[in-house]
């Protein structure tokens, strides 16, 4: 499959904390199992992560049982739902994915290799964290 995924953790306010980039033959449950497993001693205070309902398969699971403080709550939509619903803490990654997009070498997959990607991702994370902290 040709392409790229990006699967981004990120904090209540939308700026990375870690995103991994891969090819998109790759399944979005064995994705996020590479995103836990890169954060299980970067970040040990971390206590529950949201997500969407294509991380709900044993692979994260799995993942999540091998960081003992480390709750996932899945968030789904409910049955009565008709059309396109913002999802409650799901809008906060897509803001952040929005944001990447603002950036010209990210609005569409220029790149050839994933590190020039993933390289590119940090920039734009950097930027996003120091544009935050001028404003305050």
């Amino acid at each position: 499959m040709k392409g790229r995924k990006l699967h981004a953790l990120v904090d209540t306010e939308g700026l990375p904390l870690r995103v991994v980039v891969h090819s998109a033959g790759i399944q979005d449950r064995d994705g996020a199992a590479r995103v836990l497993d890169k954060i299980r001693n970067r970040f040990p205070w971390l206590e529950l992560v949201w997500a969407d309902g294509g991380y709900n398969a044993h692979q994260v699971k799995d993942a999540v049982a091998k960081i003992p403080v480390l709750r996932m709550e899945i968030v789904k939509r409910t049955d009565d739902m008709k059309g396109f619903v913002v999802l409650p803490r799901r809008w906060v990654v897509e803001r952040t994915f929005s944001w990447f997009g603002r950036n010209r070498r990210l609005a569409k997959d220029y790149e050839n290799l994933a590190d020039t990607l993933a390289a590119f991702v940090s920039i734009a994370s950097i930027q996003l964290a120091l544009r935050r902290l001028a404003r305050q």
